[in-house]
């Protein structure tokens, strides 16, 4: 307030809103824009009269890092990253005033601490750090618990999948996945092994192969923390369950096929504690903020979020969510799964066994005097009719649908059966995205892009239809490769958006007989509609990612 950042009655709503929704000032006032992260890091740093650790800009010293297990340095949300001459360790702490964790930092490593903040990205960079020496032991770990297992006199899958060894590398798989940040573990049996593939960042990894012997008691294993059949090995499974990390809860959900070796598993980790990100905390702009901040006070019509699967619709409409839970709006969902716990919000999951489907529950849903409601997805004719009715009488609802583009959204629910004039009365935005990699920030350069690059990009403009003479910047940006991203120059992931704000020239394309997605994109464009492609070559110019990556997302 003292720098005429937030008035006083600004400041006081903001308080009285974190009080509500259990969550830190800070997060809130980051989140709306009303101060940056690192003005806030400062600013706490002169609060408590200590120094910002600022690991991005210094090396770790690696034997000090490991003065502290890993598991312990999550729970307490510190990192030891250097000792002073006197013996004193330097630790980067998320609240250098806690004085329980620094005491019990003393005495477990009998050294006085000099306590720095730490922000999330220091956090972030100190526990990447602890990554090689992991890589190392879980392969040492699974490869001598897979030669244990062998030992094992355990008879079949089912008893062997509640010995040691099996749980153990079930364990150790998951734990050094979620080190890694993958969002997926894959499991897939060929003729002569298990070969075990994680997803990071978007792109799939070989992590290790597993002899073919342990593999029914490792997916046994599964099964049953899954709550699956065991001995069903013709059909497709799924189940979840939440597995445990220091003082985290990870839930995972599991999906198991059969194939021509053998079942193929696919576990979905869905990082249980993380709250719902801002829409800026995700890498929109600030022209498309406004374009869905206005959207989403409309008191009814439909608001779709769309892309193929993983490219974080569900994480949009969350941040939706939480720009519009206010303490005099009823928000209702029904999602297939829970990926979040909101505060304030009533969620419903789907259970096809005890008959509540999206349209059940959505049925059910308008019964509860509902201000905004959330389909986790338009699946089918029923669902979409349903959320087409209920946007026409009164509701806001936001949801989401499979589809390539904003566009191609609007012939995609008249192909479910809804008339082009409801589609037009009922649509007030349609956003569409991809995720696409973050150039590594401890290792980003700065680069003169060869000219060759120009012409490409300019073809895959004309490829969609977009007239405009692009010109390269005179200078990108890349990672060169570095410990904290395993030598990708990618860390994390970016979403690239196009926003299709459905006004009153898109509603009369929408009801003509000459509807064609070249005349809605040509409208669209005409109106200062921002592609993806266009979007993306935004975050290329101001270092979020490259154009090579935004590339590659595009095409796919």
């Amino acid at each position: 307030m003292r720098d005429g950042l937030v008035t006083a009655e600004g400041f006081d709503a903001v308080v009285a809103e974190a009080a509500r929704m259990e969550q830190n000032v800070a997060d809130i006032l980051v989140s709306r824009n009303l101060i940056s992260e690192d003005y806030f890091a400062n600013l706490a740093a002169r609060y408590f009269g200590v120094e910002r650790a600022n690991l991005l800009a210094r090396d770790i010293d690696e034997q000090a890092l490991q003065l502290l297990p890993e598991d312990v340095a999550r729970q307490k949300h510190v990192i030891i990253f250097g000792r002073a001459a006197d013996g004193a360790l330097d630790v980067a702490m998320e609240d250098p005033s806690n004085l329980e964790t620094i005491e019990f930092l003393s005495q477990r490593l009998h050294a006085r601490i000099r306590p720095f903040l730490g922000t999330s990205a220091d956090l972030d960079k100190g526990f990447s750090a602890y990554g090689k020496r992991t890589s190392e032991s879980f392969r040492k770990l699974i490869e001598e618990n897979i030669r244990e297992s062998l030992r094992s006199k355990a008879k079949g899958a089912e008893q062997a999948a509640t010995e040691v060894p099996i749980v153990a590398i079930i364990d150790n798989m998951i734990s050094y996945a979620v080190s890694l940040r993958a969002s997926d573990i894959h499991m897939e049996i060929l003729e002569d092994a298990v070969l075990v593939r994680y997803r990071i960042d978007g792109v799939l990894h070989e992590i290790i192969r597993i002899p073919r012997e342990v593999h029914p008691a490792v997916v046994a294993r599964i099964k049953v923390l899954g709550g699956m059949k065991i001995d069903e090995h013709a059909k497709p499974q799924d189940g979840r369950f939440r597995y445990k990390l220091g003082s985290d809860l990870v839930d995972l959900r599991i999906a198991i096929i059969p194939t021509f070796h053998g079942e193929k598993v696919e576990m979905r980790i869905l990082a249980g504690a993380q709250k719902p990100l801002s829409l800026r905390e995700l890498g929109m702009l600030d022209d498309m903020v406004k374009v869905v901040e206005e959207n989403a006070q409309k008191s009814y019509g439909m608001i779709l979020v769309t892309g193929p699967t993983g490219s974080g619709k569900t994480t949009t409409l969350y941040s939706i969510l939480t720009m519009l839970n206010r303490p005099e709006v009823n928000i209702v969902t029904v999602e297939d799964p829970i990926e979040y716990d909101m505060k304030y919000i009533n969620q419903t999951q789907i259970n096809p066994q005890a008959g509540i489907t999206f349209a059940n529950g959505l049925r059910a849903i308008l019964r509860q005097d509902p201000n905004v409601i959330m389909v986790g997805e338009v699946r089918d004719e029923e669902t979409a009719e349903i959320s087409v009715h209920s946007a026409l009488t009164g509701h806001l609802v936001l949801s989401s649908l499979h589809t390539n583009d904003a566009s191609t959204a609007v012939p995609r629910l008249i192909d479910m059966k809804i008339a082009p004039f409801l589609v037009a009365a009922v649509l007030n935005m349609i956003l569409a995205q991809r995720l696409v990699r973050r150039v590594c920030t401890d290792c980003i350069t700065s680069y003169a892009p060869d000219p060759s690059l120009e012409a490409v990009v300019q073809r895959q403009l004309t490829e969609l239809g977009i007239e405009t003479g692009f010109k390269l910047p005179k200078l990108l940006y890349r990672g060169r490769g570095c410990e904290a991203c395993g030598g990708a120059g990618f860390r994390g992931r970016v979403a690239i958006f196009e926003i299709l704000n459905v006004s009153e020239g898109v509603r009369k394309i929408i009801v003509s007989r000459e509807l064609t997605l070249d005349a809605l994109r040509a409208h669209a464009k005409s109106e200062g509609m921002v592609t993806m492609f266009e979007d993306g070559l935004r975050k290329a110019e101001q270092g979020m990612t490259t154009i090579e990556e935004i590339l590659r997302v595009i095409r796919e």
